[in-house]
């Protein structure tokens, strides 16, 4: 493999900024601090929302719907609203 070309792929820890949910796994992203867990430095990357924060992923999905083009779009084509 040819050195220097690589970007370094180490233990890092990830902390949803939403929920405050922590999990760890690897990546080459590089954080701004590091943190001590089981005593083993990791750098953590804090993100702004994740799937445990996400609308969609967690069931919280609402459809904004102002003119009626849904309404128009089921009935066109006869789906049933959920």
């Amino acid at each position: 493999m040819k050195m220097g070309v690589h970007p370094i792929y180490r233990k890092t820890l990830f902390v949803d900024g939403a929920t405050g949910d922590e999990w760890i796994t690897y990546s080459s992203m590089e954080g701004s601090d590091t943190r001590e867990v089981d005593g083993e430095e990791v750098q953590v990357v804090r993100l702004d929302i994740t799937s445990f924060s996400h609308p969609f992923w967690t069931g919280q999905a609402r459809e904004v719907d102002t003119e009626g083009r849904m309404d128009r779009f089921r009935r066109r084509y006869g789906m049933k609203r959920k």
